[in-house]
């Protein structure tokens, strides 16, 4: 059975149970980007599916095996929202479109547009889980027929097809990305503060082609590259030196218990926690879709074009991890380093350069966005794959950024100026981010009350 006529059967079974109905798609403007107070909400009991979808998403990249990093993560999160927000704002067009330009077709719906876009997109990324998320998507259908009476099996079925076609589009528009094909093995150099492979693993240093592959938004990933690390004969290098040597020891170190739980709790997913955040955020707002769309837009680009920055940085400057840097025995020129040949970090040090550091750069991102959404003071949980269970509760995205740089130290994979120049690099790309990506149609070019 072709497409259309799957979709036409599943609606008229649940659209029978329901009485069925016509009418128009909903037409809720969306508010502002900056002022969730301008923000209408919407009753129904149907889940919203920006926020449904991106939960499905979190849930399938953990159920992924092997678990992808939070580099890769951060593109596929871009490449999600994208669609969604593509698809969904094509709809009744209010901003310039991130990539896909056309319209849809009358009498189409979001909801259902939004739903499909992920779907499809998801399907793409995590083909092992296409079982697992037809049938997701069957639910949400379901759901979306039943609580919506004012949408008609064709107009669900148009926004079905529509939302297909976005997600499509979307995903031939970055095959030429610069993601694949993947580049020669890196592994470093044996010369005194370079980067080369580290234990246990020794594996060779990941996504290398991040470094120069097409942005979303910004003009080149070199946009804001920051400075370069301390010199190895600085005081602010022995100083991180010296900290992480202290703190970040698999044994012996100065870490009380908490502070060993922040950094096992933060050693998960990097993209994942601030999506997780960002629903439980939104989810407490009662948005509309294409408002919703546009913040998970906003928050994905953010961050992946912030791991792009960081990681134009990280192979530019291929600083030595904390591994690497307290077991030689080489001489750095700096009297105040000494080295420990046994030394073992807390955690287990990722396969790629050490500066910036990739979660702060994240976490910087996310921050920026979400402060200006939600106030720089909103109260919010996080959540942790590697602590089922653990809540950690937060008033300011500052605290919880803040604790991730901590976690960076404490765990050994990290030194502190890395963490605090990642921090920065990300919100410096968000903030621009923010200024040109999706821009209203009519009106102010800059958004809403956040004007800078």
């Amino acid at each position: 059975m072709h497409l259309r006529g799957q979709l036409r059967s599943l609606l008229i079974g649940v659209l029978a149970c329901t009485g069925g109905a016509t009418g128009l798609a909903d037409g809720t403007r969306a508010g502002a980007w900056r002022g969730a107070s301008q923000h209408r909400p919407h009753h129904t009991t149907a889940p919203d599916p920006v926020l449904e979808w991106n939960q499905i998403f979190n849930d399938t990249a953990l159920a992924t095996v092997p678990a992808p990093n939070s580099l890769v993560t951060s593109r596929a999160a871009a490449l999600l929202a994208v669609a969604v927000f593509d698809a969904v704002n094509g709809v009744d067009r209010r901003y310039r479109a991130v990539l896909a330009t056309a319209r849809a077709p009358s009498r189409t719906s979001e909801r259902a547009a939004a739903i499909e876009a992920a779907y499809v997109m998801l399907t793409r990324l995590y083909p092992a889980r296409a079982g697992a998320l037809a049938l997701r998507r069957e639910a949400s259908i379901a759901a979306l027929a039943t609580a919506r009476p004012r949408e008609s099996a064709d107009m669900i079925q148009q926004g079905l097809l529509w939302g297909a076609a976005v997600a499509d589009s979307v995903w031939a528009a970055r095959q030429t990305d610069g993601f694949t094909p993947a580049m020669a093995p890196f592994l470093g150099s044996a010369t005194v503060g370079v980067w080369r492979p580290t234990p246990p693993a020794n594996l060779s240093g990941s996504g290398p082609q991040f470094a120069t592959m097409t942005p979303w938004v910004l003009t080149r990933p070199s946009l804001f590259r920051p400075p370069p690390p301390p010199a190895l004969t600085s005081a602010e290098y022995a100083a991180d030196y010296n900290e992480t040597r202290t703190w970040g020891a698999a044994t012996g170190s100065l870490r009380q218990p908490a502070d060993s739980e922040v950094a096992v709790f933060w050693s998960g997913n990097g993209t994942l926690y601030w999506t997780r955040i960002a629903v439980q955020l939104a989810a407490a707002r009662h948005a509309s879709v294409i408002d919703n769309a546009r913040l998970f837009a906003m928050l994905h680009l953010a961050m992946a074009d912030a791991s792009i920055a960081t990681w134009d940085a990280k192979y530019r400057y291929l600083l030595w991890r904390p591994v690497t840097a307290i077991r030689s025995l080489d001489d750095d020129g700096n009297e105040a380093t000494e080295p420990d040949p046994a030394w073992t970090p807390f955690i287990t040090t990722s396969a790629h350069p050490e500066y910036p550091s990739g979660h702060t750069s994240l976490g910087g991102a996310a921050a920026a966005v979400l402060g200006a959404e939600f106030g720089d003071a909103a109260a919010f949980e996080a959540t942790s794959e590697t602590r089922p269970g653990a809540v950690r509760p937060f008033v300011g995205f500052e605290s919880a950024t803040d604790e991730l740089a901590n976690a960076r130290v404490y765990g050994g994979m990290h030194f502190r100026t890395a963490a605090s120049v990642g921090h920065a690099l990300g919100g410096t790309v968000a903030n621009y981010v923010m200024d040109y990506a999706m821009i209203p149609l009519h009106g102010a070019r800059r958004h809403g009350a956040g004007h800078r």
